[in-house]
């Protein structure tokens, strides 16, 4: 019963995080885009940066202060940032841009996203410790 009760929990966090990643990636992407004149992936970009922070606050807060149950863990950090960041989409979308021959901007999307994204979580730890 623990388990199914696990997955259940888990597979709610998927599901609210994966549907907010949809939603804010394409905010992200139609608002950059405007912004911006370069062929990157600013939605997926944006969506890794906050979900960098955002895992990394809630680990370092729930750390710190421990009020959180294990379930709760579970939806949060294993379920919803689990389905929200998209590293896997981050890989893809830059083989795609070198195989278009965009290799500027592959390589524009490969540090900017491990850059924001160690930031992010730089910047998630240290809110965290601070709340």
């Amino acid at each position: 019963m623990l388990l199914v009760r696990t997955v259940i929990i888990i597979g709610i966090g998927g599901f609210l995080g994966a549907n907010t990643r949809y939603w804010i990636s394409g905010w992200a992407l139609a608002h950059f885009t405007r912004f911006l004149n370069w062929p990157l992936p600013y939605g997926t970009i944006f969506v890794n940066l906050t979900g960098s922070f955002g895992l990394a606050l809630f680990v370092a807060y729930a750390l710190k202060r421990t009020p959180f149950s294990n379930d709760v863990r579970l939806l949060v950090a294993t379920g919803f940032f689990g389905a929200y960041t998209t590293f896997s989409t981050y890989a893809l979308e830059s083989l795609i841009l070198m195989r278009e021959g965009s290799v500027p901007a592959a390589l524009a999307n490969i540090l900017l996203t491990n850059g924001l994204c160690l930031l992010g979580a730089a910047l998630g730890l240290w809110f965290g410790t601070l709340l």
